[in-house]
């Protein structure tokens, strides 16, 4: 494991603006080669792993987009030879996926791939470098690490291996939260509602933005929400029509409630009595976990913990939601890095141990694709239970996820100085700017 940087070490930035490339790879040798060696054994895990979807819901997009544009047909009539799934989203996703009626094939794919990396990278510097700030790490080597581990996380896998904008939604619905909620800017609600507009599920965070009383986001993010689908409904009546009085209520086009794929509560449910799953068992399970979030997250937002509502929302929406399937639980990525901030700033060893432990334990089980073995092997209480993994580290995460008192601190920037024998590998970067933020967790 590499040191920190030596005596007289400067940051990235700063080495590449005064010598070059060649000496800051020269003092940070160790680092790229480790960040090298983890991204490559990611990526033979992966290789092995990971199913090739063929960017599948990507070229239901780019196919139904064409089939509307090109061939005159209507937006949810389209379905894509040899399957039986067509267009899901709002009139309005569709306004904006227009670009990919003059996209050949190829270059979707490549557009898909290039924007989902870059998402991903930007919203894992948001989680990990005020991480990366008040433990004193190297802050460009914590965030690549953090994005080589992520690239084998499973919901993010499977979003970059179907072409899905779940990864988008993530990214502006964060944003808006750090960027403009917390700050308290006038504009705070617009991104929530926009990804609203885009597919309807992101709408928990509008509950969100009301349950801790923020009534300005609320109501923006609401105004934005119903403008888009007006503007959706001008530019495409015919599309929009039977997007709210058809389409969107014919859950067939979605896929079976009990799919293994499905892992939230209705699935679990579902997965009960395949043949016919209780609504009302799935409305009661709704109604508990929704009590939970609504405590949990209005006591983050009244300790300052913006970043801990945004994550327990976003798992809540996995839970609650009719159909979740695998990939859709990038939502609860967030929540996994947050237990690494946690642990980190917990007081004590056991406890820090503890949180360390569960963060490890629900990375690993959402790489593995552990429920996929159980693929119609439900109908035993083990099967059923196991079947239903990520479900269970979904409400694990709600319940146990800490909630931390942030508050605004500056620290001083630690003396310059060589690394002492066995000092962390993440350790301080000299010439890294200084924090501005204290989180401590309560016990």
């Amino acid at each position: 494991m590499p040191d920190v940087a030596p005596q007289g070490a400067v940051s990235s930035a700063g080495a590449v603006a005064s010598g070059g490339a060649v000496p800051w790879l020269h003092a940070n040798r160790r680092r790229v080669l480790t960040v090298l060696g983890l991204a490559a054994a990611i990526f033979t895990f992966d290789y092995f792993l990971a199913v090739r979807h063929g960017f599948f819901d990507l070229n239901v997009y780019h196919g139904a987009i064409n089939y509307w544009v090109h061939d005159g047909g209507s937006l949810y009539d389209f379905v894509l030879p040899f399957s039986t799934y067509g267009y899901t989203y709002p009139p309005f996703a569709a306004l904006l996926m227009l670009p990919m009626a003059v996209t050949p094939w190829t270059l979707a794919i490549v557009i898909s791939c290039i924007a989902c990396f870059a998402t991903s990278v930007v919203l894992i510097y948001w989680l990990v470098d005020p991480v990366a700030r008040r433990q004193g790490w190297t802050r460009w080597y914590a965030v690549a690490l953090a994005v080589c581990f992520a690239a084998a996380f499973e919901p993010l896998r499977e979003t970059f291996l179907f072409g899905q904008v779940n990864m988008y939604l993530v990214f502006i619905v964060a944003a808006d939260l750090m960027l403009l909620v917390s700050r308290g800017s006038r504009f705070a609600g617009l991104g929530i509602g926009l990804a609203t507009a885009i597919k309807l599920t992101p709408g928990i965070f509008i509950v969100y933005l009301l349950v801790t009383r923020r009534w300005r986001a609320a109501i923006i993010a609401s105004g934005t929400a119903a403008a888009a689908t007006v503007v959706g409904a001008a530019v495409a009546p015919d599309a929009s029509r039977v997007f709210w009085t058809d389409a969107l209520w014919n859950t067939d086009r979605i896929g079976v409630l009990a799919f293994i794929s499905n892992q939230s509560l209705n699935g679990a449910v579902a997965r009960l009595h395949a043949a016919d799953p209780s609504t009302a068992l799935w409305l009661a399970t709704v109604i508990v976990i929704m009590v939970v979030w609504v405590l949990r997250v209005r006591r983050s937002v009244s300790a300052g913990d913006e970043m801990t509502g945004f994550a327990l929302t976003g798992v809540v929406g996995c839970l609650i939601s009719p159909i979740t399937w695998v990939h859709h639980l990038i939502w609860a990525g967030p929540a996994i890095l947050l237990l690494l901030d946690n642990a980190l700033a917990a007081p004590d060893p056991k406890r820090r141990k503890r949180l360390l432990a569960f963060m490890i334990f629900s990375y690993v089980l959402l790489c593995s694709r552990l429920v996929w073995s159980f693929h119609e092997r439900w109908d035993n209480p083990l099967g059923w239970f196991l079947s239903n993994t990520y479900v269970w580290i979904c409400v694990a995460l709600l319940v146990a996820l800490p909630i931390r008192q942030v508050r605004s601190v500056v620290y001083e920037t630690p003396p310059l100085g060589k690394a002492e024998e066995g000092q962390s590998p993440l350790e301080h970067d000299p010439a890294q700017p200084v924090d501005q933020e204290k989180v401590t967790v309560s016990p």
